[in-house]
C-alpha cells in the first residue's frame, strides 16, 4: 500500500539520522548515558560475560549501528517488523537515558527534555503499529484459528462419514 510505502522511510528517517550522530559524536553521547548505564550495568557487571560489552561507547555505537541498520530495513520495507521492534528496543533506554526532564531544576532545560521525551514517546508508538501491522494480511493468531475451525469440521465430517460407513458395513 501507498502509504507503508510512504510512512516507514518517514519514521525511519529520525532513527538513521540519531545514529549516525551518535556515531559522528560517540564521546559525548557517551557522556550524557553514562551515568545511567552505570546505574543499569554496575549491578550485574560481574555476573556478565567477558564478551559482552559494557563500555559507555561501545555501547553508544552499538545502539547507533541498530538505529542506522533497523532504520534503512524499516525504510526500504525489509523484514518491517523486526525492525520496528528493535527501533523500539532501542528508543526506549535511549529515551531514558538521554531525556530525564523530571531531573532538570531549570524551567527551560525541563520543558525542552520533556518535548524530547514525549516526542521519543510518540515515536515509539510509531514503531510499535508498525511491529503489529501485518500489511493488510491476517495476523498469525488469525489464519491459526481459522485453520483450527476448519481443522475441526474437517473431523467432524471424516467422523460422520466414517460413522455412516461402518453402520452400512455392518448391515
Amino acid at each position: 500500500m501507498l502509504i507503508r510505502r510512504l510512512a516507514r522511510p518517514m519514521l525511519a528517517s529520525i532513527f538513521i539520522m540519531g545514529g549516525i550522530g551518535a556515531l559522528k559524536d560517540t564521546p559525548n553521547h557517551a557522556k550524557g548515558v553514562a551515568p545511567m548505564l552505570e546505574k543499569a550495568i554496575d549491578p550485574v557487571r560481574d555476573s556478565l560475560p567477558e564478551q559482552v560489552p559494557t563500555d559507555t561507547e561501545t555501547l553508544v555505537r552499538i545502539d547507533a549501528g541498530v538505529k542506522i541498520g533497523a532504520g534503512a530495513l524499516l525504510a526500504l520495507g525489509k523484514f518491517p517488523r523486526l525492525a520496528s521492534l528493535l527501533l523500539a528496543g532501542s528508543i526506549v533506554p535511549t529515551t531514558l537515558a538521554a531525556h530525564r526532564f523530571w531531573e532538570q531544576d531549570d524551567p527551560q532545560q525541563r520543558a525542552e527534555q520533556q518535548i524530547h521525551f514525549l516526542k521519543n514517546l510518540g515515536l515509539l508508538g510509531g514503531v510499535l503499529l508498525a511491529a503489529v501491522d501485518t500489511g493488510g494480511k491476517p495476523s498469525v493468531g488469525y489464519r491459526a484459528r481459522k485453520s483450527a475451525r476448519i481443522a475441526k469440521k474437517t473431523a467432524k465430517t471424516a467422523n460422520k462419514t466414517a460413522g455412516k460407513k461402518a453402520k452400512k458395513s455392518k448391515k
